[in-house]
């Protein structure tokens, strides 16, 4: 009962449902902008959480542990963008499609599920938080300049939305729970549950939302169902690579179990959610559809992968720190 517990884990298929969902049932007219809001609502208050439940020493050691933010960035930005690039060198891949593929792996780390998923495979989730929102920031300058370099596309300049986004949204939710730590931090350390919900709450959210939106902007009509299955397979592939080479990564830096989850977790993600609106910029209005298309599928691939590996450290701790620590002599 227990091996099959794990093997049909209810988060997963809390996820499936609410791709199905989105699919059949998908937030149109006003109820759109409604859900948008929701998904928004409870990203502020995972934030808050977080910010009130960790210590002042837990943040200042997140914030100072460069190595681990630096293999963060370098997988990110380097290892990411190099397994792209051959990817989408492969001569069976449609231009369009090879376009998306490589315009997803130039983009910047997730930032809400790269935290919760840190957070249920019990991980450090203050250096998570530090290093999510840096790729995050950085990605707004740095994934242009990449497009330009790789695909020889203009880097036009970005609006600001972005960053603000991520500093009204997730920084300062964060640093006003930490502020308000002394008056709700003895609430939130008696009941982690409000953590767990919130945390798995505002992914289910988030998906239904930016995966109904694609669904209403004719998903399921601009490929065939073979692309599709070819698109899914090369995003699959991608994510095995680097989610293999950000755990073997973790071994020969001799990170501990916390940092190492970091590193799986902010180093295997690609922002949906930044992704949408640079494409938007960075591509004219009539290949954009497609250019997205390998990214929400990415996503949603993702965010299935990284919910088992989060429960299975969650829910075998012991296994997957031998895992994580570099062998010994």
């Amino acid at each position: 009962m227990n091996r099959l517990r794990t093997l049909v884990d209810p988060f997963i298929l809390a996820l499936l449902g609410t791709v199905l969902l989105a699919s059949i049932l998908p937030a149109r007219g006003m109820f759109a902008p409604f859900f948008s809001g929701l998904a928004d609502a409870a990203i502020v208050l995972l934030f808050f959480l977080h910010g009130a439940k960790l210590s002042r020493a837990a943040i200042v050691a997140g914030a100072s542990n460069w190595r681990l933010h630096a293999a963060v960035f370098v997988t990110t930005f380097l290892v990411f963008p190099a397994i792209g690039f051959g990817v989408s060198s492969l001569p069976f891949l449609a231009p369009p499609v090879a376009s998306g593929l490589l315009f997803l792996t130039l983009l910047p780390s997730t930032v809400q599920s790269s935290i919760a998923f840190t957070a249920i495979a019990r991980g450090n989730v203050a250096a998570a938080v530090c290093s999510a929102s840096f790729s995050n920031l950085v990605g707004v300058f740095v994934t242009p300049l990449l497009v330009a370099l790789l695909m020889g596309g203009g880097a036009a300049a970005l609006s600001w939305h972005s960053v603000e986004t991520i500093m009204l949204q997730l920084l300062l939710p964060f640093g006003a729970g930490h502020a308000l730590r002394p008056l709700v931090g003895g609430f939130v350390g008696r009941h982690k549950s409000v953590l767990t919900i919130v945390d798995r709450g505002s992914i289910l959210l988030v998906v239904y939302s930016a995966f109904g939106a694609a669904v209403v902007e004719g998903l399921w009509h601009r490929l065939s169902p073979a692309s599709l299955g070819l698109i899914a397979v090369c995003c699959v592939a991608i994510l095995a690579v680097v989610l293999l080479l950000t755990l073997v990564a973790g071994r020969i830096l001799g990170f501990t179990r916390e940092d190492a989850i970091v590193l799986i977790f902010c180093g295997s993600k690609k922002s949906l959610a930044s992704g949408v609106p640079m494409a938007g910029v960075l591509f004219a209005p009539a290949q954009v559809g497609v250019a997205i298309l390998p990214l929400m599928l990415f996503h949603q691939i993702q965010l299935f992968a990284c919910a088992f590996i989060a429960r299975r450290y969650a829910a075998d701790p012991i296994e997957m720190v031998a895992a994580a620590r570099p062998a010994s002599a």
